[in-house]
C-alpha cells in the first residue's frame, strides 16, 4: 500500500492514508514523500467528499470506522487490485501468475523492458536493482507488468488478486497447492487459475509452462478466443557455480542459476516477444539480472562458502530452491536452514506436502516458533511430526531459534554452502549480520 501511495503521489494524485501501525521500511519512505498520515490510527474526519477514491489495504475490516464513513458517503471504493486495474484498463496489461516463480518472471519481464529502453507501468512484490520502488503508474505509458497474486483480495472481498486484473497477456508458471487457510483442498486452489484463464481479455494471450502437467491441462481445456503459446525450461548449462544459457551454440553467461530459473527466463522471453522484445536485445538484458530480493539473495561469502537467502516457503518453492543450489555447486555440501512461518506450512494437515523436498540437502534443519502457532491460533506442533513429515532421517528439528543459530555457528563451513529459507526472520535474526559471521569462520 505505501508503494501504491508512492507512486500515485509521483504521478501528480493528492495522496493522504491512514493505518492502526505503520512499520519501516514504509514509515521513513512514507516520510521521504511527504504523505507519512500526521496521527497513527483511524479519524473518520479524514473521510470527505472531497475524496475521489478510497484505496482498500488487504487487512481493512467491514467494520472499520473509515470505510463505514466512506460508505455513509457513497464514495468509490476499490481494493489495491481493482485500482491497479482502473488505473492500467486501456493498457496492454501483463499479468504473470503462479504458485512459484511469478516474483522472479514479472523481475526478469521488467529487467529487460526497462533495459530495452520501454516505459511501462508494474506492480511487483520484491524490491529489485534499477527500480526504487515496488509499484510504479504514469500517464503516457502502453504496458502495465504485474505480478499475480492468487491470495485473497481482503477480508470484505474473498477474490483472489489476480482474478481482478483482466490480463491482456497472462502467464502461468506452476500449480502447487498453498494458502490452505483460504483454499482448504487442493481442486479449491487449483480452480482460481482456471478463472485467472477465463478472466484474460478477448484475442488476449495466455503463455504456460508445459512442464506442468496441471498447468499445461488447464491451458487446453479453459479460455475461449485465445492465443496459447507455451514454454519450457531454456536450454543451459552449469558447472562450477557458473551458468550459461545456450544459444544456437553459443553461451550466455548469467549471474543467475538453477533450473527453475532457467524455465523463468523462458517464461519472461515469451512475455517479452509479445511486445516486441526482439530475441538478441532479451538475451543481453537477461545476462545482467541478478534476482529479486530474498530470491537466491547471495548475503555474504568467502572462497569455500556462500550464504544465500530465499523466500522460499512453500514446498514447490523449496525443493526447487534446494536442487538449485544443490545442483549449482555439486563440490560443496549443503546446510538448508527452512523457517515454518505461513499458515499453511503450520498447519497439521498440510505438512505431508513437505515431503522430500529437503533431500538434495546434506544437513538440513527446520525451525518453527510455537508463539507463531499461537498468534495464527493453531494447535500446537509436535517437533516429532514435523521431523517425520519432511521423510529425510537426517534433519533436525529446532523450536529454539538460539539453539539453531548456535548449532550453525557450530559447523565447520569449509566447502559448505548455506541456503537460509524464511518468510519471517528466524524470530529476529538479523540474517544478514549472521550471514556475514558465517563467511567470516572459515
Amino acid at each position: 500500500m505505501h508503494n501504491l501511495a508512492i507512486a500515485l503521489k509521483e504521478k501528480g494524485y493528492d495522496v493522504s492514508g491512514s493505518d492502526d501501525e505503520i512499520f519501516e521500511p514504509s514509515l521513513s519512505r512514507l516520510k521521504k514523500y511527504g504523505i507519512l498520515p500526521p496521527t497513527i490510527g483511524w479519524d473518520v474526519s479524514r473521510i470527505t467528499t472531497s475524496l475521489d477514491a478510497v484505496v482498500l489495504g488487504m487487512h481493512a475490516r467491514i467494520d472499520n470506522p473509515e470505510l463505514i464513513k466512506a460508505n455513509e458517503l457513497g464514495l468509490k471504493i476499490y481494493s489495491y487490485p481493482e485500482y491497479l486495474y482502473e488505473q492500467t484498463k486501456d493498457k496492454t496489461r501483463i499479468v504473470i501468475g503462479g504458485s512459484h516463480g511469478k516474483t522472479t518472471i514479472t523481475s526478469m519481464v521488467m529487467h529487460v523492458l526497462k533495459n530495452a529502453g520501454i516505459d511501462f507501468d508494474y506492480m511487483v512484490g520484491a524490491q529489485l536493482e534499477g527500480f526504487e520502488n515496488m509499484v510504479s503508474l504514469k500517464q503516457n505509458t502502453k504496458i502495465a507488468v504485474f505480478e499475480g497474486d492468487e491470495y485473497l483480495t481482503s477480508p470484505i472481498d474473498l477474490r483472489p488478486k489476480f482474478h481482478l486484473y483482466q490480463p491482456t497477456i497472462a502467464l502461468i508458471s506452476g500449480i502447487a497447492w498453498d494458502h490452505i487457510n483460504a483454499f482448504p483442498t487442493y481442486e479449491g486452489y487449483k480452480n482460481q487459475f482456471s478463472i485467472f484463464i477465463d478472466k484474460i481479455a478477448e484475442n488476449g494471450t495466455l503463455i504456460y509452462c508445459t512442464e506442468d502437467s496441471e498447468v499445461a491441462g488447464l491451458a487446453i481445456e479453459r479460455g475461449k478466443n485465445i492465443k496459447r503459446i507455451p514454454y519450457n525450461t531454456h536450454p543451459f548449462d552449469s558447472t562450477a557455480g557458473f551458468t550459461n544459457l545456450i544459444v544456437n551454440g553459443n553461451k550466455i553467461p548469467l549471474a543467475v542459476f538453477g533450473k527453475h530459473n532457467m524455465q523463468n527466463i523462458s517464461g519472461a522471453k515469451a512475455v517479452c516477444y509479445q511486445v516486441g522484445v526482439s530475441d538478441d536485445v532479451f538475451y543481453k538484458a537477461i545476462s545482467t539480472f541478478k534476482g529479486a530480493s530474498k530470491r537466491l539473495q547471495l548475503l555474504a561469502e568467502n572462497q569455500s562458502t556462500k550464504i544465500f537467502l530465499d523466500f522460499a516457503h512453500s514446498p514447490s518453492k523449496v525443493a526447487a530452491t534446494v536442487q538449485a543450489v544443490s545442483e549449482a555447486y555439486p563440490e560443496r555440501e549443503l546446510v538448508a536452514c527452512l523457517e515454518l512461518h505461513t499458515f499453511s506450512s503450520l498447519n497439521t494437515e498440510f505438512l505431508g506436502q513437505y515431503k522430500d523436498t529437503m533431500e538434495k540437502s546434506n544437513i538440513p534443519f527446520v525451525y518453527f516458533n510455537p508463539t507463531t502457532l499461537e498468534h495464527k491460533k493453531l494447535p500446537p506442533i509436535d517437533p516429532l511430526l514435523v521431523k517425520s513429515s519432511f521423510r529425510t532421517p537426517s534433519i533436525e528439528v529446532f523450536t529454539d531459534s538460539k539453539q539453531l543459530i548456535e548449532s550453525l555457528k557450530n559447523i565447520n563451513w569449509k566447502n559448505k554452502n548455506l541456503l537460509i529459507m524464511t518468510s519471517g526472520n528466524f524470530s529476529g535474526v538479523n540474517l544478514q549480520e549472521f550471514a556475514k559471521e558465517i563467511a567470516l569462520r572459515v
